[in-house]
């Protein structure tokens, strides 16, 4: 199915909780709001050939009011087309449906992405850690913490250009 298709196909039908989109890379992108994510993905899958669940994975963009994201990659194996799919929450609430009804390997993925940014996936069979231990208390992938440990005192910014 060409692109164009695809967009007025999925604005036509889902107009108020697409966000945004984008074309204007080599992937086809579509924004939405995380309360629509299962009912984007399973029309993407059951009604336009995107039966493939290649990447799911978390982002962090802490400047932002919706702070984090999870972005998916869907591929269509009959058309060889991607179409990349995000929905973004807050931190305070970083709930986000989960898709292991319509992609089994969505269950795996969603794990790590629960381990490693603390995005809960309601609905999910066992969101637990895989990666990390269990009793750890923070998220590590979440932009939250300076990059250099700031109590060094062998460092002199003056030799790395600063």
């Amino acid at each position: 199915m060409e692109q164009p298709s695809l967009q007025s196909s999925l604005l036509g039908k889902f107009q108020p909780e697409v966000v945004t989109t984008d074309d204007s890379s080599d992937i086809y992108t579509i924004v939405v709001k995380k309360d629509a994510i299962v009912e984007v993905v399973e029309f993407l899958k059951e009604e336009m050939g995107y039966q493939f669940l290649t990447d799911l994975c978390g982002i962090h963009y802490p400047d932002r009011e919706l702070a984090l994201g999870v972005v998916y990659h869907l591929h269509n194996f009959k058309t060889n087309t991607r179409i990349r799919v995000k929905t973004f929450t807050s931190v305070s609430e970083p709930e986000i449906a989960s898709l292991t009804g319509l992609f089994a390997a969505a269950n795996w993925m969603e794990r790590e992405t629960y381990d490693f940014f603390g995005i809960q996936f309601v609905n999910h069979p066992n969101l637990v850690r895989i990666l990390n231990v269990e009793y750890l208390d923070y998220f590590p992938l979440r932009k939250e913490y300076p990059l250099e440990d700031q109590t060094r005192g062998d460092k002199d910014d003056r030799f790395f250009g600063r």
